[in-house]
């Protein structure tokens, strides 16, 4: 049972300097389960705490700028959402670790935070507050944690599957003065309708759904509103994938495993998807060693893992990461469910991507990726589908895929993609 100090009080009230000592690796609870009333003070008093070392996860707030790091130092697994002004001022280290690591890593020491910032949802009929919108590697990190600060906030949910660990500390539990961050869908033009559309194609009927974060993502879900019987099982989820659960298209019921059950390990989205979820049964927030575990996610039948890259080589490598030289992604949980995609049975990996960038100056499949980056390997390729087509990979030789890449790419750039392919193949750099 996790222990609790006296009932919350102002944060205002709460002296950081006294406790958060000088180098000390503050984690902080990433995505709408950030601590905003927190983290806000730990920015306010950051002069009188002296310098730390600050691992963030993907960050939507604004809270972290790149002024702050006068005496903060900022570490990541990848540079996602509002973290990506910090790795353009060169002020985000990033540890390169597959999402599904980074639990245990915590649990079990490798890692080790020293102050844990943390939100709460209220206790429903006098039990004890939940985790709310995640139940990620913060809370495995709180049980070995020296500090452990908790935000009590009455606007978060109260989730299923998101029960504070046993054994789990308090030391300090203070009132929210602000509401959870709030992640609202993304603009779509037409160029990602028209990806959409073919990714819909693809997708049957009765598939478990994975996605990420993005206007493409969030146009996939919008583009299979005319889908029967979807199921979801995700790192992550939010608005599109409950409006689809509210319009029938998700039902969960065709699911191999966790039949008539949404499973995410965070939530996103808004205040619509927040009300949804509230003590919702047929929603859970589960730990990452089960939504991001291979086992797991073998089981489950034609998994569609939906993801969105930067460029993809004429190999079928693909950059999720780096594009023109600053750092704009990361590994996160994609190779654990590209993975889990290729083992289930009729499952299949989906990457997707708009066919330029810079307003159709540069070409996002390419020769050769940004600074040599593979965020997922070419033995891993799969689909991969631009607005001009889609080139399934599997099986094929390296000229094929090259080939079929080349037929996806925007057709002012195919030209130059097959003429710079013949002068790799001509000297074996493949």
């Amino acid at each position: 049972m996790a222990l609790f100090p006296a009932p919350p009080r102002a944060a205002a009230t709460l002296d950081l300097a006294g406790l958060i000592r000088p180098d000390d690796l503050v984690l902080c609870g990433q995505v709408n389960a950030e601590p905003l009333t927190l983290t806000r003070e730990l920015v306010r008093q950051r002069h009188a705490i002296g310098p730390v070392r600050v691992f963030l996860g993907a960050v939507f707030s604004e809270t972290f700028r790149p002024e702050h790091a006068d005496t903060m130092r900022f570490i990541s697994y990848g540079a996602m959402g509002n973290a990506v002004p910090l790795a353009q001022a060169g002020l985000l280290s990033v540890v390169p670790s597959h999402y599904s690591e980074l639990e245990g890593a915590f649990a079990q020491g490798r890692w080790q935070a020293d102050v844990v910032l943390l939100q709460l949802a209220p206790c429903i009929d006098g039990g004890l507050p939940g985790l709310g919108l995640a139940n990620d590697y913060v809370a495995a990190a709180a049980l070995r944690a020296r500090v452990v600060i908790a935000e009590w906030n009455p606007h978060v949910p109260r989730t299923c599957g998101a029960a504070l660990p046993d054994g789990l500390r308090i030391d300090h539990l203070v009132h929210a003065e602000l509401p959870p961050v709030a992640l609202p869908v993304s603009a779509c033009g037409d160029v990602e309708r028209r990806i959409a559309a073919r990714v819909a194609e693809l997708v049957p009927d009765g598939a478990t759904l994975q996605t990420g974060i993005g206007s493409l993502p969030d146009a996939v879900l919008s583009g299979l509103a005319g889908h029967r019987d979807l199921g979801l099982h995700s790192g992550m989820a939010g608005d599109r994938a409950i409006e689809l659960i509210q319009s029938g298209v998700l039902t969960n019921a065709r699911k191999s495993i966790d039949a008539g059950v949404s499973v995410v390990n965070v939530v996103s989205g808004t205040d619509m998807t927040n009300r949804h979820i509230h003590g919702n049964p047929a929603f859970e927030v589960r730990p990452a060693q089960y939504t991001h575990s291979a086992g797991v996610l073998a089981q489950q039948d034609r998994l569609f893992a939906i993801n969105a890259a930067l460029q993809v080589d004429l190999t079928g490598q693909v950059n999720t990461e780096v594009m023109g030289g600053t750092l704009r992604g990361g590994v996160g949980g994609l190779n654990d469910f590209v993975r889990g995609a290729r083992a289930s049975r009729g499952g299949r990996s989906v990457m997707v991507l708009q066919s330029t960038a810079r307003g159709g100056k540069v070409s996002r499949i390419v020769p050769a990726l940004d600074g040599g980056t593979v965020s997922v390997a070419r033995s891993d390729a799969d689909l991969v589908v631009t607005e001009w087509g889609v080139a399934d990979l599997r099986h094929c030789t390296l000229d094929e895929r090259a080939r079929r890449l080349i037929a996806v790419a925007a057709p002012e750039f195919r030209d130059s993609l097959a003429e710079a392919w013949r002068r790799q193949a001509s000297r074996q750099e493949i």
